[in-house]
């Protein structure tokens, strides 16, 4: 089982608009509400995969409820801790030229008792997963090292860790080494304070990764591709152009592909194929972290995997 961890959870509320105008009333040509958070993107692609999943996390209020409902009629599996917050909403303008305005609500506060029931499911979840994916934000009043804490859990019982978060919870997570990270170009150089302008800075950056424990390092160049690396080899992977019509929650739907990836036992290079078309087929859905099994497919064709050492 893939166990997704989803802490800071929303609904997510699209919103198709011919242009945005300050100080003005704007009238939506369509709208779309759906269950959202990074995590919840991972379980569903995850489960569209055929991997089994579940996801977990916090969810609080009607929106939570909202959730709830969404991911039962996906079949998606779900064990999340009720709290007393509700769980946040996040919207998204898009306009005709296709230029996306985010606004998202920081989320509810999570107090200590709920966190130390999370902690408790989260142990007896740890006992039937294969492998844990951590996602996205944390929510209000948790500790900026509340991701190290479920790493080190999972490395003291064996299960690898895929973390795919940024700013203080990506810089102390790492210190308890997970299996798998893949930030961006950007969070790299916030972390080291070095520039990346080559494949050969970024392998210089994933080998100092690997050094502190991180067996798998992927750091993406957006459109450019990405410079991976895993067992003392390095890996440049480049995808086709697309017309993307939703990009967000490509990052999700990678993370997905590397799960699905690793639980069934690929070889590298085609663990950052199918990771990589999962990826560019979300980005052709109009819909957050979803994919299309025969976009996959086909895009999984067209993706290239150079070694470079």
């Amino acid at each position: 089982m893939i166990l997704a961890i989803n802490l800071n959870a929303s609904v997510d509320k699209r919103y198709e608009l011919e242009k945005i105008q300050i100080g003005s009333v704007m009238r939506a040509s369509s709208v779309e509400n759906t269950a959202g958070g990074k995590g919840i993107h991972v379980a569903n692609v995850a489960t569209i995969l055929g991997e089994d999943c579940l996801v977990t996390g916090f969810l609080g209020g009607k929106s939570g409820e909202f959730i709830e409902d969404k991911l039962d009629e996906r079949g998606i599996k779900q064990d999340f801790v009720k709290i007393q917050g509700d769980t946040r909403e996040c919207l998204a303008f898009i306009t005709a030229d296709k230029v996306q305005t985010e606004i998202l609500e920081p989320g509810p506060e999570v107090n200590s008792n709920e966190q130390k029931i999370f902690l408790d499911k989260y142990k007896t979840l740890l006992a039937g997963a294969e492998l844990v994916v951590a996602s996205g934000s944390l929510p209000r009043n948790t500790a900026p090292d509340f991701y190290r804490k479920l790493i080190d859990l999972s490395n003291k019982n064996g299960k690898r860790f895929l973390l795919d978060a940024s700013g203080k919870s990506l810089q102390e997570g790492i210190k308890s080494g997970p299996f798998f990270i893949k930030p961006n170009q950007t969070e790299v150089e916030a972390l080291t304070g070095r520039e990346i302008k080559t494949p050969a800075d970024a392998i210089e950056e994933i080998k100092l990764f690997q050094k502190a424990g991180i067996a798998f390092v992927v750091i993406s160049f957006g459109s450019q591709g990405s410079v991976a690396g895993y067992e003392n080899h390095f890996y440049h992977v480049t995808f086709p152009s697309v017309n993307a019509v939703n990009p967000v929650g490509s990052g999700d739907a990678y993370v997905a592909g590397i799960a699905a990836g690793l639980n069934r036992n690929y070889e590298i290079k085609e663990i950052l194929k199918f990771a990589s078309a999962c990826g560019t087929a979300n980005a052709l859905e109009t819909e957050s972290g979803f994919v299309n099994l025969s976009t996959v497919d086909t895009l999984k064709q067209m993706v290239q995997v150079k070694e470079l050492y």
